[in-house]
């Protein structure tokens, strides 16, 4: 699998110190957190993007995603267009977004929520040279809540670019199984996110050796696939995890010397 992990269990790190992290523990993709906070934002001036992919390509790595804070269907000014040029410029696979409705997507309903139109409406607007890549989270945690969004821009947008990112062990916490997941969202599948999480914890976020999130059922359910696997780890919102320099090592025993290329 390519492997990678989020720069949000770095926060503030350095370009330097991120790539010495990746290259020393045998990573070959990042999940850019764009912010005024990190070395990624959209800001950045046309130098300074043709400098900064230059660094991560010529270290031999990709850019999974650019980690957006946009949320595609809540009333905001979030500039998603900006992150999809700024994606573009960098070489990413896509551009995260969070779902963000402000309705009860587990409440039935006949059609798209006035949110999810609203997302409609923006997809249909959106420049089409790199993909969207939604997330299961907040109102659309569930793959069975993203792939119905999905199948709506199947049918209103057809030559959208919306794909999805997995968040496992967020839609493994809300009751699916790996395997329903996965079914669910193939169709649109772009990145694959993991982490360590700890059902008898509320489902919060642990050190590697600390919780009971199935990975074994993961890779089981992506053997023969090549999608992107990223490790979530959310130092920056649980600073009581330990450090990426600690958490890194430990993933490969985790995942098993034989899932890593």
């Amino acid at each position: 699998m390519r492997l990678g992990f989020a720069t949000l269990g770095c926060p503030g790190a350095p370009l330097d110190d991120v790539l010495a992290l990746a290259q020393g523990n045998k990573f070959t993709g990042l999940e850019l957190r764009a912010h005024t906070e990190e070395f990624t934002h959209t800001g950045l001036t046309a130098a300074q993007r043709r400098e900064l992919r230059t660094r991560i390509e010529d270290a031999g790595l990709e850019i999974f995603a650019i980690s957006s804070y946009v949320r595609l269907c809540a009333v905001e000014e979030q500039p998603l267009e900006a992150h999809l040029e700024l994606a573009a410029d960098l070489g990413a696979l896509g551009v995260r977004v969070f779902p963000g409705d402000d309705v009860d997507a587990e409440t039935p309903a006949d059609g798209p929520s006035a949110g999810e139109i609203r997302a409609l409406d923006r997809v249909t607007s959106a420049p089409r040279d790199v993909p969207i890549l939604l997330e299961t989270h907040d109102s659309h945690s569930t793959a069975r809540q993203v792939a119905a969004f999905c199948s709506v821009l199947d049918t209103d947008v057809p030559d959208h670019n919306v794909k999805a990112i997995w968040d496992s062990s967020h839609t493994w916490s809300h009751g699916e199984t790996l395997a329903e997941s996965f079914a669910l969202l193939r169709p649109w599948l772009e990145v694959v996110q993991f982490k360590q999480i700890d059902s008898q914890q509320e489902y919060r976020p642990v050190a590697i050796g600390a919780g009971d999130f199935p990975i074994d059922e993961l890779l089981s359910v992506l053997d023969g696939t090549d999608y992107p696997l990223s490790l979530e780890w959310e130092l920056k919102w649980h600073p009581e995890l330990p450090s990426l320099a600690e958490a890194l090592p430990a993933v490969h025993d985790w995942l098993g010397s034989g899932a890593v290329k």
